[in-house]
């Protein structure tokens, strides 16, 4: 399996829609978060000049988006989606690994928001994160590394 990222582009854009509708419309509906097309494309936009396309032998797969702050030695996991039929390949489990390698360097804490009823959850529990707040259907997360 060759995984690779490379730097998200205006090109990508439906690509991006579709795959947050397929990879987050359960999650967003059953807290009653919107799903309407020009929510998803808000949320893609924002963090966009990190956006990453998460490609498998050149074909996109995914979206990796992750931001530091300096200031605060804090990294920031804004989004991770891998399309369906990816999904439980580890893709996703060694982007984030890298993310932590990459934070451990500095000594960085890493964070993350997730939706209280999406599986990936689970993944985030398992590679040592912990909630340390929740607001109505979403969890903060961090890992100190």
């Amino acid at each position: 399996m060759d995984i690779s990222l490379r730097r998200a582009s205006e090109a990508d854009m439906p690509f991006l829609l579709s795959l947050r509708d397929k990879t987050m419309r359960q999650y967003l509906e059953e807290v009653g978060m919107p799903t309407c097309a020009d929510e998803y494309e808000k949320r893609i936009r924002f963090e966009f000049a990190n956006a990453q396309i998460v490609e498998l032998d050149e074909k996109p797969i995914g979206l990796f988006k992750a931001t530091y702050a300096e200031e605060l030695n804090y990294w920031h996991l804004v989004q991770i989606q891998i399309s369906t039929q990816y999904q439980g390949l580890k893709i996703g489990s060694k982007l984030i690994r890298d993310l932590i390698a990459k934070a451990g360097a500095t000594k960085s804490k890493v964070g993350l928001s997730v939706i209280n009823t999406n599986p990936a959850k689970q993944l985030y529990l398992q590679l040592g994160f912990k909630v340390v707040q929740s607001s109505g259907v979403e969890h903060l997360m961090e890992l100190q590394t």
